[in-house]
């Protein structure tokens, strides 16, 4: 975690704002008219934070040879159901989330960034023996689905985007949820959403921590690679109201999904996506081996799927249901799945944010076996050639998708960070192989520069459409709002 300063995505945009400095979108989203304030009157209008930060972590990595041995088995985790004041002023937890507040560093007093030199171990794994990793299932069942016809739909029109608005910050102090206080979610990112029930959204988060965050990024204790929230707010016009989060403790957020947490090995698990059927949750996420300096990359080990049978109160990770990446190069390490009917439909992209969109379907009483899967590939769907085979639906660079089948309006839609135009756009399409229309920004860099995610809220409707962005100077969600036509 430590490595993913403020470089892997602030250059990135930064460098793709100076390429599209020339060509500002149409659409302008003031930086500071969120609404802002917390659930009670108390609480200050949260700000953004500047992009001078007041503490600059610097990791210096150093080399650790090390025998690895297997991954033992996950422990059986420890949940708790957590009862909230009903007065949302009422801080559940002080003596876990009020210390004391540090004074200011020589730095601060004389108005300059603070620098932290941080050695962060960089891991070289070599297998040994280790604990017996327990008994794997067997894999499914091979299936051969046959080849079938799927032309693509003529082009719909770039949608049209009007008004664009900050409605509210979602996580961290001063939010609207106050996830400092309730849950010791003091900064994270991402924010994923799904219907996990009916009249019920699931919202999961990426690399949380708690006490000491700081700016720009995840830098702080008590790190969690990610976290679960479940919302029945119906207004999403001043935010989205979380009721309650998966908890391991008093007003502590659990992690949902486990890591390694060693860099280069595997240093963190990421969801990318959620979806239900039935009963059964289930996440799509990467496993990323490490960050990467070079803006807008990074490394997974391999692209996977989860499920819950107990609401996302626990979580298992398939041993099968994994797509390898081989030579850093191989696609759907970061997927967006969404059933659709008979189908669930997997839109992924290789590592890095700066790769073009495949596409994948699968039957829904299949999604555990990736031998049932069939991949668009020139106008058919097939499993010959594998995911290595998928032709682009969408051409690079595409970052953090978002899809959705809009019911109400019978088209598909897709929100993803474009660093080519430094800004999130929206697409649109009759059918998921496209043809894709052009993208359209909705929330552009050159008001928020360190801007990524985009992901969409199921319950838009209309011409509202609902997001959830990052930013890595905030290193906190937001909620937005874009009129689309």
């Amino acid at each position: 975690m430590a490595g993913r300063l403020v470089a892997v995505l602030g250059a990135v945009v930064f460098w793709s704002g100076a390429l599209v400095c020339a060509e500002r979108p149409a659409v302008a989203v003031p930086a500071d008219s969120a609404v802002g304030a917390g659930p009670c009157a108390s609480d200050p209008v949260a700000k953004h934070e500047s992009l001078v930060p007041k503490t600059l972590d610097v990791p210096i990595p150093y080399p650790v040879l090390t025998v690895l041995p297997p991954q033992p088995p996950v422990s059986e985790p420890t949940r708790i159901t957590m009862e909230l004041p009903p007065d949302p002023c009422v801080n559940p937890c002080p003596d876990l989330t009020d210390g004391p507040v540090p004074p200011p560093s020589l730095a601060s007093r004389l108005g300059i960034p603070e620098v932290l030199l941080s050695p962060k171990p960089f891991y070289f794994g070599i297998p040994g023996p280790g604990p017996d990793p327990g008994t794997v299932p067997p894999p499914p069942a091979r299936v051969d689905p046959p080849t079938e016809p799927a032309a693509q739909s003529p082009a719909r029109r770039a949608p049209r985007v009007g008004a664009v608005r900050e409605v509210a910050k979602q996580t961290g102090a001063n939010s609207v949820n106050r996830t400092d206080k309730r849950w010791q979610v003091d900064g994270t990112d991402l924010g994923i959403m799904w219907e996990s029930a009916p009249g019920e959204i699931a919202t999961v988060f990426g690399d949380t921590v708690g006490r000491g965050f700081h700016p720009p990024g995840g830098m702080g204790t008590d790190w969690r690679s990610n976290v679960l929230a479940f919302s029945t707010d119906r207004d999403l016009s001043d935010g989205m109201t979380y009721d309650r989060m998966v908890t391991d403790d008093r007003c502590h957020a659990a992690e949902v999904l486990s890591s390694r947490k060693l860099d280069n090995i595997e240093v963190t698990t990421i969801p990318t996506s959620g979806f239900a059927i039935g009963d059964r949750q289930y996440l799509s996420y990467m496993a990323i081996r490490t960050w990467n300096s070079i803006p807008g990359t990074f490394f997974t080990n391999y692209g996977g799927i989860a499920y819950s049978d107990d609401h996302g109160q626990t979580w298992t990770k398939d041993p099968h249901a994994r797509w390898d990446n081989i030579f850093g190069l191989a696609n759907f390490q970061v997927s967006a799945m969404v059933p659709n009917g008979d189908y669930v439909y997997m839109f992924g992209t290789p590592n890095t944010r700066l790769a073009a969109v495949g596409l994948a379907r699968v039957p829904k009483d299949q999604i555990l076996n990736t031998t049932a899967y069939q991949y668009w590939r020139d106008g058919h769907w097939t499993p010959t050639g594998g995911f290595a085979a998928a032709t682009p639906i969408v051409d690079a660079p595409a970052g953090e998708l978002s899809v959705r089948f809009d019911s109400a309006r019978n088209v598909w839609q897709m929100s993803y960070l474009d660093t080519a135009k430094a800004a999130i756009v929206v697409r649109e399409s009759d059918s998921p192989q496209g043809v894709w229309s052009e993208g359209t920004p909705t929330v552009s860099v050159l008001n928020y520069p360190e801007l990524y995610g985009g992901f969409i809220h199921p319950w838009s409707s209309g011409s509202d459409l609902y997001l959830n962005i990052s930013t890595w100077n905030d290193y906190n969600v937001y909620l937005m709002h874009a009129t689309v036509d």
